[in-house]
Order: structure tokens, then sequence, then C-alpha cells
């Protein structure tokens, strides 16, 4: 993969499917390599309902954990 998705629903999936193939060990890690700002990732997936959960590293739907 050369760059990260646009959609948003392909980018939440291709960033779990990276993480969890532990391709990166964090997000931070992975948007370093794509050349994108952590923040504003996760604030275009907050737009869409998705925040990021640190300790299960992972995109998880607003609300999922509550």
């Amino acid at each position: 993969m050369d760059h990260l998705p646009k959609d948003p629903y392909m980018l939440v999936s291709s960033i779990n499917m990276l993480l969890r193939d532990k391709e990166f060990d964090s997000l931070e890690e992975l948007c370093n390599c794509f050349d994108r700002e952590v923040e504003e990732v996760k604030e275009e997936l907050l737009k869409h309902g998705y925040v990021y959960s640190e300790e299960q590293k992972q995109m998880r739907p607003v609300g999922y954990d509550e």
C-alpha cells in the first residue's frame, strides 16, 4: 500500500488491518509512514463516527466501549 485511502470507511478498515497484522506498532508510526498527521486522521474519522482506542489499537465506532 503506497497511500492511505481517502474514503473514511476504507481508511478505518486499512488502519485496523495494518495495526492488527502488526505492520505498524502504533497509529503514530502508521501515520508517519504515510505522511499523515495523527490528529488530522483522528478528527476526520470522528466526523464519521470512529475514535481510536489505544487499548485495542484500533479504530472503533463512537460509543462501542460504553
